[in-house]
């Protein structure tokens, strides 16, 4: 039995590995108070790039209150900004991917999300962070982006 938990173990941390980073939220700020439900709010959560340890982005998002965002059924809104910066010393590997989602987050219950994407500009040596909102139908054109050059 050891024998088959082992691979398995391994596989899921593989797995776990290759998925975009989960973020921690830090603390919000009510923007519209509301009789019944929720308050609508702006919510500041970070997340550190899965590939580059010493990076750490932060976001802050819009989220929409009343009964449906309080029962999780609100659509919150495509209004983020996003700045990311070098907490330690970075060492970048000689292949590294030229894009990569690192981060997603659904911000509707089907079908919508707002993504982060690190490119890499190998001409500037610099790591690009796009933020933007997608959805199966129709996206946004509404985007944020930070950049850093490792030092």
């Amino acid at each position: 039995m050891l024998r088959t938990i082992r691979p398995l173990c391994l596989a899921l941390l593989v797995l776990a590995a290759a998925l975009p980073a989960w973020a921690e939220d830090i603390d919000c700020v009510t923007t519209e108070w509301k009789l019944l439900g929720a308050n609508h709010k702006v919510c500041v959560s970070a997340f550190n790039d899965p590939d580059v340890p010493c990076v750490t982005c932060y976001m802050s998002q819009a989220r929409t209150g009343g009964v449906s965002g309080a029962v999780g059924l609100a659509e919150d809104p495509s209004e983020f900004s996003l700045d990311c910066q070098q907490t330690c010393p970075v060492t970048l590997p000689e292949k590294f991917p030229k894009k990569k989602k690192v981060f997603s987050e659904g911000t509707s219950v089907l079908f919508k999300d707002t993504e982060v994407t690190r490119l890499y500009d190998d001409k500037r040596k610099a790591l690009v962070y796009l933020a933007v909102s997608r959805r199966i139908v129709s996206g946004s054109p509404k985007n944020s982006i930070s950049t850093v050059v490792p030092r």
